[in-house]
């Protein structure tokens, strides 16, 4: 079973840091993305589950404890990029 590093629930992003955000609305296994740090909110609102801040750290993949998307960094990607494109969360 992978190792799950969970650093904090979060609300929005805070700070002068804007961390990338990500969703699964179609219920996808895995969700490519260019970053090891952001926050995955599940579904769209008004579905989502609590903002979650993860890490990957060096590794390359991570899984989300709430709604158990992988997420896999790929380096070829912006850091607010996802493959399915539609995994990228735009709250504004």
């Amino acid at each position: 079973m992978p190792t799950i590093m969970m650093i904090a629930i979060s609300g929005p992003s805070s700070g002068d840091r804007a961390y990338p955000q990500f969703r699964n609305d179609t219920g996808i296994r895995h969700i490519l993305i260019g970053t090891r740090e952001f926050e995955c909110v599940g579904q769209s609102p008004p579905d989502d589950h609590a903002h979650v801040y993860l890490e990957m750290g060096a590794r390359d993949e991570i899984l989300c404890p709430y709604c158990g998307t992988q997420f896999a960094f790929d380096s070829r990607l912006d850091a607010f990029a996802a493959i399915p494109a539609d995994g990228a969360f735009k709250a504004h």
